[in-house]
């Protein structure tokens, strides 16, 4: 059989996937099925374009650096706005079929959770929520203990003679990201004297601010639609999701501001 659009997209697999469990169905159940799976596959392409930044990275390929940043923003700003379709739902309507999703959560996406380790938020505590011998867990387990994005980027100033602290360049990465007054003091002499690099870290704030933005647009979409009652799956909801806000992934990139 030749191949066609529908068989290289796999398309009947794809468009066979939105499966409503409630009774009827309810017609915004749809709506929230896609949405979600939409998300999940940029998760997925994102995670695919963090991994090549990182090794563009490792290869100090400053152009290739400098455009998939630009495509990772513009798939953040995609993200962002697909919170506005998702709050057409008015709360009566998620409730329709709200009780349908048991204990299923978001809290529970592993694509997410692989991508705050890339980024440095790393901790074990996670992994309660993923049984052993899951692809997830493996997933989650693999990115625990590979260096972070930050780590690369700490590379790449190396590799443009900055002399960053060795102790940093052989940290433990199961570690999360601190704040390094070393690093800060060679970024503020980027800032002030390394035109080209100042572009790859305004980038890094761009995506910083970016991933934040989503995070609270996601928050306001969520309150919106269900107040401050528990989330699916046992989680706090908006609670929890409130305490994720306002924690730049790159804390010394944020502290030099005030230095500059």
């Amino acid at each position: 059989m030749p191949l066609t659009y529908s068989t290289y997209l796999k398309l009947d697999t794809i468009l066979s996937a939105q499966e409503r469990r409630s009774v009827g169905p309810e017609h915004d159940e749809m709506l929230f099925i896609i949405i979600h799976q939409v998300y999940e596959l940029w998760f997925k392409q994102v995670l695919h374009e963090m991994d090549f930044l990182q090794q563009r990275f490792l290869n100090n390929d400053t152009a290739r650096i400098y455009h998939t940043l630009r495509r990772i923003l513009t798939i953040l700003k995609t993200m962002v706005a697909q919170t506005d379709i998702l709050g057409t739902m008015t709360p009566l309507e998620f409730l329709s079929f709200r009780d349908y999703l048991e204990s299923g959560s978001g809290f529970q996406s592993t694509q997410f959770r692989e991508l705050e380790f890339l980024l440095g938020h790393k901790r074990k505590a996670i992994f309660k929520h993923y049984p052993e011998g899951s692809t997830g867990r493996e997933n989650l387990e693999k990115r625990f203990h590979e260096p972070t994005l930050w780590d690369a980027f700490l590379q790449y100033l190396a590799s443009n003679g900055h002399n960053i602290p060795p102790e940093l360049l052989n940290r433990d990465v199961t570690q999360p990201i601190q704040p390094s007054p070393a690093v800060q003091e060679i970024l503020i002499n980027i800032y002030r004297k390394h035109p080209i690099l100042i572009r790859v870290c305004e980038r890094l704030v761009d995506f910083d601010e970016g991933l934040q933005e989503w995070r609270y647009r996601h928050i306001k979409m969520v309150e919106r639609t269900i107040g401050t009652k528990q989330g699916t799956g046992g989680s706090s909801g908006v609670k929890y999701l409130r305490s994720t806000l306002f924690k730049p992934i790159f804390p010394d990139l944020w502290a030099i501001r005030t230095e500059l």
